[in-house]
């Protein structure tokens, strides 16, 4: 298997701190100068009325009357230790309330893309080699509906008809066995099969096209053997990189999808944290979420690099 190099790794971990260092600043800017008080925040979760003395003292010790720059090098130099700080709200680091969503958030990324993957692959070929006919025509139509529809809205009638209508499913899903799970990943899957079904036609189609299909049609080879063993493989090649936003995209933005089912995951910690106020749990949750998504995109770079031997003498 090729790997990338030492160079080109430490070319793109640099990259990764470079753009952390950005999102880190531009994110507690946000929050610096958005309306609102952590402190009275931070009291009012916990059910008290301070006074104007004390929320000055939780301020000054805090250090929220410090210039910005200082606060700004003192957060950051925290979260390099680990310490994404307190959240205002739960009254519980930052760092464990993140950790203890990824899990549940990484299980239903993965039923998600396990789902999307079993429709859009065959449905995608399928509508490439009957191209123009009715099965291809059905196929287009269904994919863009399922790109139309979105995502919240799809949730609601899966719930409406899957939950109430006919209770196979749980309406809240925050079990974390299957049946918990299937709903919203199926929702999530739903406008991903849609995309890339659509995407997985065009790239056969292209394929198809090739010189060596028709070669190996001339010397006989069967059209199964050319499609399974040549076509589709190289197909896939474009599609890796969706792929690995799909699922950056899934780890990050489950948030409606979450709390319509109640789910226990990221998103819907990320939803809490906004409405609440609560700064510190923000900020952790776009830093982390940062880190996720580019260092999936950097395991697709070098997967990439190691399917296409074309990507290899470019590197």
């Amino acid at each position: 298997m090729i790997i990338l190099s030492k160079k080109q790794l430490v070319t793109r971990i640099s990259h990764i701190l470079i753009v952390l260092i950005g999102i880190s600043f531009i994110t507690f800017l946000l929050t610096y100068i958005s309306p609102g008080d952590p402190v009275r925040n931070m009291f009012t979760a916990t059910g008290v009325m301070p006074t104007e003395e004390l929320v000055e003292q939780t301020r000054q010790e805090m250090g929220l009357n410090d210039p910005f720059l200082m606060q700004y090098v003192r957060w950051l130099t925290h979260c390099l230790h680990g310490d994404f700080g307190k959240s205002y709200s739960l009254n519980k680091p930052v760092l464990e309330l993140l950790a203890g969503r990824v899990l549940p958030t990484l299980k239903l990324a993965s039923m998600s893309m396990v789902i999307m993957l079993v429709l859009a692959v065959p449905f995608g070929v399928l509508s490439a080699l009957y191209k123009d006919s009715w099965i291809d025509l059905l196929i287009r139509g269904v994919t863009f509906l399922g790109c139309a529809m979105p995502n919240f809205w799809v949730g609601l009638l899966l719930m409406l008809f899957l939950c109430v209508q006919f209770p196979i499913f749980p309406v809240i899903s925050s079990s974390g066995d299957f049946k918990s799970l299937f709903l919203p990943a199926l929702t999530l899957a739903i406008a991903m099969a849609a995309k890339y079904t659509r995407q997985v036609r065009t790239a056969v189609l292209e394929e198809l096209s090739q010189d060596y299909v028709i070669g190996a049609q001339a010397r006989g080879v069967k059209k199964s053997k050319i499609i399974w063993r040549n076509v589709f493989p190289n197909a896939l090649l474009p599609l890796i990189t969706m792929f690995g936003m799909s699922v950056g995209s899934l780890l990050g933005g489950t948030s409606v999808v979450e709390v319509i089912f109640s789910y226990p995951g990221l998103g819907n910690l990320a939803v809490s944290a906004i409405t609440s106020c609560d700064y510190n749990l923000i900020q952790g949750y776009v830093l982390w979420m940062s880190l996720i998504y580019m260092v999936i995109n950097l395991i697709v770079d070098a997967s990439y690099i190691s399917i296409d031997p074309r990507m290899r003498l470019k590197e």
